[in-house]
């Protein structure tokens, strides 16, 4: 195994192909280096269902015991149910999984106590920099002292903490299609959903890390094709989609149709400010619709715009106070779930809303859908930072025209915007664009991919 890590230990977590760019002995490594850059006595651990999860969750959890440290194993669960084992335990944690990329991958997510995010500049280097010095050297000395590991449940407690924040006794009785795509969607929602009044109509709930049916990816279109079908199929009320790890959630309403996820982060955030008496900072960042901040202030809250990427969503979340944050790639943090995001509970909150109302919920979300916008357009380019320069240079000085650059350059007027963000790790622009409607949306969309495809 080489030396260095930089292919595999991303901005956020680590991911890679296994066993050609990790395998169980550097999970081992980077148990070590968990247990060492985070001076904690206790860890807990879980993994996804693919097939090497198991395998290389044991042996990071055996590498922080040589440390001395105690490991709680949790064994198979989603990702925000690692983060709430993480929260209620109130220690570091450990999450084996590749979210929605393909069979062959695999990563670790990883938090300190209380779910706080272990990211880049806070602690993942590091751990990056033990890890490749101990492949070089050779493992560290165990400590005088191993570690014990224990198993423990914590399904039901999980699905128990989820329920006591959104009220779903007194909803009107639903039928609901869930799509799982073989991930962890499979082994939660059953738990969650049981004694409410849902009539669950289940799809893909094997656990299978091969993905047979298609890719646990419900934000790319090809993926929700199947679920798209079965819901009208069915006489369903709403269907919903989960990611592989099932932290992230795509809804379609009655008809099949795809539901925005700022719409959903929009309908979120009113019942979040309600449920806090009409106040609180609510965080979006800068390419969800402008839909979110202006529900937002007509609820009584506080709109906080941010860059794009969980870390920066849960660093402000946590300096800010907020009480809740979306983003449109359809992760969903909350304050009552340590600032942590969980797909989970922001599906309740749709189902609390449908259900508390009589309309259908192509009517309801239909207020939190108010402009036309683009989806994420990726672009290959040779050099992206001339290609912003170029887009600067052609919007700069127009009147009623701004620019700012948050994140990548996002140039506003008073009825469009739209924002040009570099890929960190591909020769890629990716562009969304919105507007007052269709005409106008595509209008700037098209004069934006010119300039950055010219």
């Amino acid at each position: 195994m080489a030396a260095d890590l930089s292919q595999i230990v991303k901005a956020y977590d680590v991911r890679g192909v296994v066993p050609d760019q990790w395998d169980e002995s550097l999970a081992g490594l980077f148990g070590a280096a968990f247990a060492e850059v985070t001076g904690a006595a206790a860890i807990v651990v879980g993994h996804d269902m693919r097939p090497s999860s198991p395998g290389l969750s044991r042996a990071f959890a055996l590498g922080a015991a040589a440390r001395g440290v105690d490991v709680t194993e949790i064994g198979l669960c989603s990702t925000d149910q690692l983060y709430y084992a993480s929260g209620a335990l109130n220690l570091p944690g450990a999450m084996f999984t590749a979210s929605h990329n393909p069979a062959q991958y695999n990563g670790i997510k990883m938090c300190r106590a209380g779910a706080a995010p272990v990211g880049q500049d806070t602690g993942l280097a590091q751990i990056r920099e033990l890890a490749e010095r101990w492949l070089e050297s050779g493992a560290p000395e165990p400590a005088a002292e191993p570690g014990t590991l224990t198993t423990r449940e914590t399904l039901d407690d999980y699905a128990a903490h989820l329920r006591s924040l959104v009220d779903l006794t007194s909803i009107r009785p639903l039928k609901v299609v869930v799509d799982a795509g073989n991930g962890m969607g499979g082994h939660t929602v059953p738990t969650v959903f049981a004694g409410l009044p849902l009539t669950l109509v289940p799809m893909y709930f094997e656990l299978d890390g091969t993905f047979p049916n298609h890719e646990a990816n419900p934000l790319d279109p090809a993926n929700i094709v199947d679920l798209q079908k079965r819901v009208p199929s069915e006489g369903a009320d709403l269907g919903i989609a989960f990611d592989g790890d099932a932290d992230r959630c795509f809804v379609v309403d009655q008809n099949g149709d795809p539901v925005s996820p700022s719409a959903i982060t929009a309908l979120v955030a009113a019942r979040e400010l309600a449920r806090n008496g009409g106040t609180g900072t609510v965080i979006h960042n800068l390419i969800t619709s402008r839909t979110v901040p202006e529900v937002v202030k007509e609820n009584g809250g506080t709109p906080a715009r941010t860059r794009v990427g969980h870390s920066f969503i849960k660093a402000e979340m946590a300096r800010a106070g907020a009480i809740f944050g979306g983003e449109h790639s359809a992760h969903y943090y909350f304050k009552d779930f340590w600032n942590a995001d969980t797909g989970m509970l922001a599906a309740l909150h749709v189902l609390a809303a449908l259900g508390g109302q009589d309309g259908p919920l192509s009517a309801l979300v239909a207020q939190y859908d108010r402009y036309a916008g683009s989806g994420e357009i990726n672009s290959t380019v040779a050099d992206q930072a001339g290609r912003l320069a170029a887009i600067r240079a052609a919007y700069e000085g127009r009147p009623g025209i701004t620019l700012d650059d948050l994140d990548g350059l996002t140039v506003s007027a008073a009825d469009w915007w739209f924002n040009v963000r570099p890929s960190n790790t591909e020769p890629l622009l990716r562009l969304n664009a919105e507007a007052k409607d269709e005409a106008t949306m595509t209008k700037v969309r098209d004069e934006a991919l010119a300039i950055i495809r010219g």
